[in-house]
């Protein structure tokens, strides 16, 4: 492995681990223990902590060593403001840009989604719930041509989306069935080409991403930062 591809799959893996909850929030980790489980070198994991650390998801703490960062609340609805602000608008535009090609996606997402929630699920599942729901809200901006746009909400999304998985697989009765009836009713609103109806559709789902915020800081406080409780 080169050393440029092994700094961008080092990079990728901590992101992963730590977006996906595998490194649980405030876990201490080493330069030589993540070295030995990615089986690269040290140098690329140095880079891999660095830049985590600028995006926020990891604490490089002097004398003390590196941590996963703890959930910020504060991060986390500031991302979940700016994905409503975006969406809202995005929902608009699939109004007016919609293809086949994207309905038949959108279509085949929420089939995806009614069957995970039918059958007895369990911790994997709700990881690929996760996975299907950010499919369905990525296809529509690539229904109107801003890809880069998801992109950038992706990148300051770190500690949202971590809150929103672990409301997805600890939640003993979280109501999926909200949330893929909500992305059924935007569906239809864009199909019937009704852009207000969209946009205020896509602005009331925003709003449900930090709900349950209370049950989580009360069964996770070790998850969050302290002054957030």
């Amino acid at each position: 492995m080169s050393n440029n591809s092994a700094k961008v799959f080092a990079y990728n893996q901590l992101k992963d681990e730590i977006l996906k909850l595998k490194l649980i929030p405030g876990t201490k980790i080493s330069e030589k223990i993540m070295s030995d489980e990615l089986q690269v070198s040290r140098t690329p994991i140095r880079e891999a902590f660095i830049r985590l650390a600028q995006e926020e998801l990891l604490t490089i703490v002097p004398q003390s060593g590196t941590f996963v960062s703890l959930i910020n609340l504060s991060l986390a609805e500031e991302a979940r403001f700016v994905r409503e602000i975006i969406e809202t608008n995005i929902v608009g535009l699939c109004c007016e840009n919609i293809t086949d090609e994207i309905s038949l996606k959108l279509e085949m997402n929420l089939k995806m989604q009614e069957m995970l929630a039918s059958n007895e699920v369990g911790k994997q599942e709700k990881e690929k719930f996760f996975d299907l729901d950010e499919s369905f809200h990525k296809e529509l901006f690539i229904c109107c041509g801003k890809e880069r746009t998801w992109k950038m909400i992706q990148d300051m999304a770190g500690h949202l989306n971590r809150f929103r998985l672990l409301r997805l697989k600890d939640i003993k009765d979280l109501d999926w069935e909200i949330l893929i009836s909500h992305h059924k009713e935007i569906y239809e609103a864009i199909l019937e080409g009704n852009r207000t109806k969209a946009e205020q559709l896509m602005s009331d789902h925003m709003r449900l991403m930090l709900s349950e915020k209370g049950v989580l800081l009360q069964e996770f406080p070790e998850y969050f930062y302290p002054q957030q409780y």
